[in-house]
């Protein structure tokens, strides 16, 4: 074979494996759906923008998939501030309703500073998130925590069953930044960004 032939066919194969033609088939790589705000699953005074990520209005939103995984980790920056909360609902919570913790269905961190559950103050904090912060929330099928600009508040929260969802709400002028996926700080060890169920896809 002449090099100059071996060059080409190598060349040619090379680029049939670079543009996913090979073999004559094209295969196409499905990319992970992002992880957003759910405009299906919102509160009816709530507004969603910045690409599903910002939450304002009146109401609350959950996330457009459930937390299937072991380890999940996700972020909320506080824009503005006003009357917010953020933690894990069920689909049957009431999303018009805020503040919400006040049902079964949610378990929230509250802009008063407390960790609200089925109408129960679980933990009051001696310090609230002000304008600027990042709070975390992991959560493991046992227990939720909350974190404050990297720092865990050591308040975890058990009993959340079935299938949860990141909730956010806002209210009084609050604005909220979801982050499920690029953090401010490092999750939790073992924690990672929600995995979006292979059935979903």
């Amino acid at each position: 074979m002449l090099p100059q032939f071996k060059m080409a066919s190598c060349m040619n194969c090379f680029r049939r494996c670079c543009d996913g033609n090979v073999g004559g088939s094209y295969v196409q790589m499905k990319e992970q759906p992002a992880v957003l705000l759910d405009t299906s699953h919102m509160g009816q005074e709530v507004v969603i923008v910045k690409n599903g990520h910002r939450v304002c209005g009146t109401g609350a939103a959950l996330a457009t998939v459930p937390i299937v995984q072991n380890k999940a980790y996700f972020e909320m920056k506080l824009q503005q501030s006003g009357v917010w909360g953020v933690g894990l609902a069920t689909r049957h919570a009431d999303l018009n309703r805020v503040p919400l913790g006040r049902d079964k269905e949610s378990w929230v961190l509250t802009s008063d500073g407390t960790i609200v559950h089925n109408g129960d103050v679980l933990y009051k904090l001696s310090e609230m998130p002000m304008e600027g912060d990042i709070v975390g929330v992991s959560y493991d099928h046992v227990e939720i925590n909350f974190y404050v600009n990297g720092k865990n508040l050591m308040c975890p929260v058990t009993g959340a069953k079935g299938e949860v969802f990141p909730v956010l709400y806002v209210d009084d002028g609050a604005i909220l930044d979801a982050a499920f996926t690029t953090f401010t700080h490092q999750p939790p060890p073992g924690f990672d960004r929600i995995m979006v169920e292979k059935s979903l896809l």
